[in-house]
């Protein structure tokens, strides 16, 4: 358990100096808020579900790396060297389809049946990610708001977790998460 907890940080450490000078889009923050705010929001909700302590620590660090690399230097198999293959797995269903790949809507096809295959927790993962985005987004940018609802509720369905975003709407109202 204590080599869990070591992981974590270590997931940590990694995220933080990957996304160091990063900010994010609408609040300035410093981006390494946001995967930790989405880690928060997967412990809160696989804890209240009662999945098993070790799936959520795998959880976490997955939801911690998951913009890693996607967004900043890091490759897969630096994330697999440090962090064993099923963390990278889960950061390798969650990292977007590279734009060279094709147009948006053709790449978020992509990622939409990408993700439509992922493990449930992966798809949980992914759903605390877009309600953490939502917040910022319907607060700070209304117009792109609506596209963003439509497309979130689009990937809800073809991932089955439409549930999970009500629920984790109740547990903010909650004051939960």
């Amino acid at each position: 358990r204590e080599e869990r907890r070591e992981d974590m940080i270590k997931a940590l450490e990694f995220a933080t100096k990957m996304h160091e000078g990063q900010v994010r889009k609408y609040t300035g923050e410093e981006y390494i808020t946001h995967p930790v705010a989405v880690a928060d929001i997967v412990e809160a909700y696989l804890d209240k579900k009662g999945f098993a302590e070790e799936e959520i620590m795998t959880a976490i660090e997955v939801a911690i790396l998951h913009d890693t690399v996607e967004d900043t230097v890091a490759t897969m198999e630096c994330v697999e060297g440090f962090f064993g293959p099923e963390v990278a797995k889960g950061v390798w269903f969650l990292t977007k389809t590279p734009d060279y790949v094709g147009n948006r809507k053709f790449r978020k096809e992509l990622c939409e049946a990408r993700l439509r295959e992922a493990p449930e927790i992966i798809r949980i993962i992914k759903t605390c990610d877009m309600f953490h985005n939502s917040l910022s987004i319907e607060e700070h940018d209304p117009k792109f708001w609506n596209l963003f609802k439509e497309e979130t509720v689009s990937l809800l369905i073809a991932m089955d977790t439409l549930e999970v975003m009500g629920e984790l709407e109740e547990m903010r109202n909650n004051d939960e998460i």
